[in-house]
This record gives C-alpha cells, structure tokens and sequence, in this order.
C-alpha cells in the first residue's frame, strides 16, 4: 500500500509541473486573445455607425459566395452598359413606356408579357418585328428622359417598402428581359462588380454565371464556346487583373422547370470539361414551387456521379416561410453549401448534423429581410448558427436588386449581434474555407487573407481611424434603412 502511495505522490510530483505549465500556456493564449480582441469592443462602445462603417468598409474580407451574377448588378450599371454599343457588343434596346393595348397582345415576335407591365426591355431585333401599334409602347432606351431613366432604374430594384418577394421574382427579370441576354454586358457587369468588391477588400468571388440563353444581335442564339470566350477574354483584360479579385463560377439549374433533369445532364458535363474556370453547381428558383423539390435530382446525381469526377453542389435550401424537410434533404442530394438556410431550426435532426460539420451556411440578411424571409434582422437565425458550430458566412445574393454590397452585411451582423472580433475574422475565414477552390490556391488565399487582416488590425491598433484610408462608399440599402450614416 505504502509503495502505491509513493508511486502516486511520486506521479502527482511529475505531472503537477506539466498541469501547471499547461494551465500557464492556456491562461497566457486567453490573455492575448484577450488583448488582441478588447480593442474591437471599446472601438464599437465609442464609435459612431459612421466610423463603424467605414472600419468595416476598409477591413479585409473573404469571399463572396452566394452571388448571382444577372442580380448583383446595380441599376445605373444596367442602363450604362444598355446605351453603350462600343462595350455592349452593339445592341441597342428599347423598353416598354406606354400601355396602349393593341390587337393580337400577346401573341407578339418575343410571347406574353403582361400588358400592365412597365419597362420591360428588348432587343432592336424584336422590337422591328413588333406591330406598328405595339412599337409605339416603346421607347429607345439612350431616348429616355431624365425622369424615365430614374424611373427605369427604380424598376429593377427594391425601393420601396411595399415591395418584397413577388415583386422581385415576378417583375424584376421580367423586366430585364432581354438586357440579361447579352453576353457582353453580362461580361463588362462581372468585372465591375470584381471592381466594387475589391474596393471593398474582397479577395474571391464565387459568382453563379451561366452561358446559355445569350443571343447575338440579329436573335440568333449565341454558342456556348462564344459566350464563354467573350467572358474569358474580358477577365483577361488588365483591369480586371487589376482588381485583385480571383473569380471562379458556378453553373445554375433553375430548378422547378419541365426538364431540370436534362438540365442538370448538361450542365454536369459542361462544368467537367470547364473546370478551369467552373468550380460548381447551384439549383435556383423559388422553393415555394414544389416542382423544384430536392429528392426530384437524387437519382440523376447519382448517376452522373457514376460517370463524371466530383463537382461540387451548393443548393439554394429553406428560403421558405414553413418549416420543411428541404435542407435535410439537399444534404442527402451531396450539397456541401446550403444558401439561405432561414428555416433550418424548423428541423431540429437536421440543425443537430450541422453543428460542427463541414456544412456551410451561405448567410444572406439583406436578402431575407427584403423578400420576407424574416421580417427584422433580429428575428434572422444567423447568431444560433453562428454561436452552436453551424459553420456559416456572410454573403451577398442579389445586391445590385437590393441596393447593397458586402460590408451592409457585416454591418448589420455587428450592429445587430454584438459580433467579436473573432467571430468578424471567422466569417471571412469561413468564405474562403467552404469555397470551392482546390485546395492549394484555397490554402494561398487562407494566408492572404491572414496576412491582409493582421496588418490591417496592427495599423487600426497604432493609428486608429487614419488607419483607414478609402471612403466608404454608401449604396442605396443602408442609406434607407440606417439614415445616421449620411447625417
């Protein structure tokens, strides 16, 4: 017994030193952690929503990875690009105006458009095939007043308080119609949003850009090979280098249409022979639509997978009012990014997978907020995901519809949750991490942004807000909803 206890005292003498060093080694790393995050938070108690913004306009960021190209494009973009001939590879347009009904409405050169429907947009081609009564609806877009010009950008993005959920699924592309069909515009539209994002600190963008449904001007469908080459030829340009935003694409299937499944087919052999620049696929589309409901892809996932190398799948997933089964059930289809997410903690299994799993949450406040998702941002689930282990990051949908851009996003997150300064770094750090980029140019990105973000933080630490040189750039969103920042 005696030589049990000196064994025992013996160990307790041998190992209280390693407690003791380790105990030391922990309470050391909580101290600078400590020291390292105090700053954030007495910047937050003593700055104004000005100097917040501006601090988190100037801080580095991430990626960008829940972004349709066709929606991020701001308004003023739109109709720049519309009456530009030499950059939008000389189309010119016209759009809708007046409201004269005429005979045979539709059963026009270009289908049914509803007749109450106000600047709808179309291609020179179409409009010659109109009738004389029908043409006389249109005007030529570089005629506009400066009244109509307004009143043509407002129609295409949220500006309104009355307006939500239908009024951007049901009018905006619509009215967009045929300016979404350019594959120049959608190119130039591409590099000026690389530009506005790196302006904002953004490192990589993960845009969903697809190269089907492009016409030429003469309304001759316009190939694949063609589309792609006049994208990959203006992201050669040096000013798109420039912007110091890699960007990578990611194919859509809108999901609730009569041959998603033949879609699918072809876009999975696409994306496999264009991986150099395509690194996923999405399924979009209202998920009010049941058409489009997840298990109806299973089978066809699994025998494309049979036949092609991985592609990785980030699914549009409970952006929907009830709760449902929806994001369990993208999981199932091999889905490792789920967008949206708000109805997750309806389905309290699929909420315990999550946690703590390799599954992304693509957060969208803006998004969810203006299509009625949640009705204030403190009603969003973002901070349940975020503080139980539910990887997640911040992103930006369809911002030029809304007016918005990255930092809104991180704004609102701080000014609404109380966000650390960890969990500040730990979103961008997600977006680059849950991206699809390989692995090694994944890890490259990972120590930029490390690099960009530590020497940010010594700068602010030393030199406080002269640290912070751009000036923040205020999109129409946050002007609206937090009017202190333009007093």
């Amino acid at each position: 017994m005696f030589s049990s206890l000196r064994s025992f005292t013996s160990l307790v003498l041998l190992v209280s030193p390693l407690i003791f060093c380790q105990s030391f080694v922990v309470t050391a790393a909580a101290k600078i952690e400590n020291s390292q995050t105090n700053w954030f938070n007495d910047f937050k108690q003593q700055a104004s929503d000005k100097q917040l913004y501006k601090f988190l306009y100037n801080m580095p960021k991430g990626a960008d990875l829940h972004n349709h190209a066709s929606g991020s494009n701001f308004p003023r973009w739109w109709y720049e690009l519309a009456i530009n001939s030499e950059l939008n590879g000389g189309y010119r347009y016209y759009t809708k105006t007046k409201l004269t009904l005429c005979q045979g409405y539709g059963q026009n050169a270009f289908g049914y458009i509803s007749p109450t429907l106000t600047f709808v947009t179309i291609a020179e081609n179409i409009y010659k095939k109109l009738s004389a009564c029908e043409q006389k609806n249109y005007t030529q877009l570089s005629s506009l007043t400066p009244k109509e010009i307004k009143a043509w950008e407002q129609s295409i993005w949220l500006d309104k308080d009355y307006e939500g959920r239908d009024e951007f699924f049901q009018t905006h592309w619509q009215r967009l119609n045929e300016l979404a069909n350019n594959p120049y515009i959608a190119a130039e539209m591409l590099v000026r949003n690389m530009k506005a994002f790196g302006n904002e600190g953004l490192i990589y963008l993960e845009s969903q850009f697809n190269v089907t449904g492009f016409m030429t001007p003469n309304g001759k469908p316009q190939t694949q090979t063609a589309a792609l080459n006049i994208l990959k030829e203006r992201l050669a340009q040096d000013d798109a280098k420039q912007t110091g935003v890699e960007v990578k694409l990611v194919y859509q299937l809108l999901r609730f249409t009569p041959n998603a499944e033949q879609q699918l087919t072809d876009i999975y052999k696409f994306v496999d022979q264009n991986r150099d620049l395509y690194v996923g696929i999405n399924m979009v589309g209202r998920e009010d639509n049941g058409k489009g409901h997840p298990l109806r892809f299973l089978s066809t996932l699994r025998e494309l997978r049979q036949q092609y190398p991985a592609i990785a799948l980030t699914i549009h997933a409970g952006e929907v009012d009830e709760p449902n089964f929806h994001i369990r059930d993208t999981l199932l289809l091999g889905a490792d990014r789920i967008g949206h997410g708000v109805n997750l903690l309806g389905d309290p299994q699929t909420t315990l997978l999550m946690r703590h799993n390799h599954y992304l949450i693509e957060v969208n406040l803006i998004s969810n907020l203006l299509l009625e998702y949640v009705d204030d941002f403190k009603k969003h689930p973002f901070p349940e995901f975020l503080r139980t282990g539910i990887p997640v990051a911040l992103s930006t949908d369809d911002r030029g519809m809304f007016h918005s851009n990255l930092t809104d996003e991180f704004f609102i997150a701080v000014k609404t949750f109380n966000l650390s300064w960890q969990e500040v770094v730990t979103l961008s750090k997600n977006s680059l991490e849950y991206s699809f980029l390989d692995h090694p140019t994944k890890k490259a990105m990972l120590v930029k942004f490390d690099e960009n973000i530590n020497t940010f933080t010594q700068n602010f630490e030393q030199n406080g807000s002269s640290s912070l040189q751009k000036p923040a750039v205020l999109n129409q969103f946050i002007r609206r909803y937090y009017p202190q920042l333009t007093d």
